[in-house]
């Protein structure tokens, strides 16, 4: 096991104290940087960067080789974090606390310590994890940009304004596609130079804005689920999401997939509109539709050819539904990328 000490004053000096025990390069394009890593310590990638307004992204796309423990000193630097795990999964737990708490996939994320405490996080070795974090400071953020910040809910609100750093705040969420389908956006932009960061810029809003509105609707249910099912189910049902989005063009059928994971239609239904706030039809129609609009996007595909990909059997229908998902139908979609095209070109 490796144990990191994080005393920095900033993420950028966060990544370099990671980099003194894992090692790897280092490098910067259009205030964008990436510390990639391939050796015995661990494969894949650390990025950040840092905005204007008190914020900053920091990004985990990488598997460590030894179990590692982050040991982050507060004295220095505490900002919030907005923390969202699109693969595998890390834990977390404060100073004075015995028990870690997991950062499950998918699940909305809110912490932050105590001026002068002690946060610990912990990654389980050969575990391929991808994380986004966006880290606060929240003095400079009220200042540019919410004023008083008085559309939050009163638990963010005093959050925000604990500009002391006398408190600590842990928040655990539900399950939220909405965040997983803007974290795709953030990682496909292909746009190059000053674009690029204000688009990514644009992205970072609305995953902030998701996590708060994750926040505030808990809160309204008193943070209390109301559902039957067991820790053990909900994983069952988020395993078979995971592999409709990677298999979209497969047959599916509600029944068979209940049995497939040995739930009833009624649990596995409660569970999809639990964890994605649609039936199981109505998320296979969201996925399959948002792979048609990047194969559309991103591919030279006509049509027919990304009905086909996408498991869809009629043209007619396909249209029919994108249109009403995108205000947009797909040829006028394709024909507007097609002329953006010549254009550049």
């Amino acid at each position: 096991m490796k144990t990191i000490n994080i005393t920095a004053k900033d993420t950028r000096g966060t990544v370099l104290q990671i980099q003194e025990v894992i090692g790897g390069t280092i490098t910067e394009r259009w205030g964008e940087y990436v510390l990639n890593v391939d050796n015995e310590n661990a494969k894949g990638k650390i990025t950040f960067f840092t905005l204007e307004w008190g914020a900053s992204i920091l990004e985990y796309d990488i598997t460590f080789l030894d179990d590692i423990t982050l040991v982050m000193d507060t004295s220095e630097y505490n900002p919030i974090h907005f923390t969202y795990t699109s693969e595998g999964y890390c834990f977390h737990r404060f100073e004075k606390e015995d028990k870690k708490r997991k950062l499950d996939t998918f699940q909305s994320v809110i912490i932050t310590s105590k001026d002068g405490g002690f946060n610990y996080g912990y990654f389980e070795k050969n575990i391929k994890i991808h994380i986004h974090i966006i880290q606060i400071s929240r003095i400079q953020f009220l200042k540019k940009r919410m004023n008083d910040g008085n559309l939050l809910n009163k638990r963010l609100y005093e959050v925000f304004h604990d500009q002391q750093h006398e408190n600590v705040f842990a928040y655990f969420g539900t399950y939220n596609l909405k965040l997983t389908n803007l974290i795709k956006q953030f990682n496909k932009v292909k746009q190059k130079g000053m674009i690029r960061m204000l688009i990514k810029e644009g992205i970072i809003y609305q995953i902030l804005s998701e996590h708060i509105l994750q926040h505030n609707k808990d809160v309204k249910l008193n943070d209390d689920l109301q559902t039957t099912l067991t820790k053990k189910e909900i994983k069952a049902i988020r395993k078979l999401a995971q592999r409709i989005n990677k298999n979209v063009a497969d047959e599916y059928i509600v029944s068979d997939l209940a049995d497939e994971i040995g739930l009833t239609q009624a649990k596995l239904q409660e569970g999809f509109k639990l964890l994605f706030s649609r039936t199981v039809i109505e998320y296979l129609r969201h996925i399959r539709l948002e792979e048609a609009r990047d194969l559309l996007n991103n591919s030279d595909y006509n049509i027919s050819q990304v009905v086909y990909s996408i498991g869809f059997s009629s043209r007619s229908y396909f249209s029919k539904i994108f249109k009403k998902k995108y205000g947009i139908s797909p040829s006028k979609f394709l024909k507007n990328k097609q002329e953006a095209d010549i254009k550049i070109a």
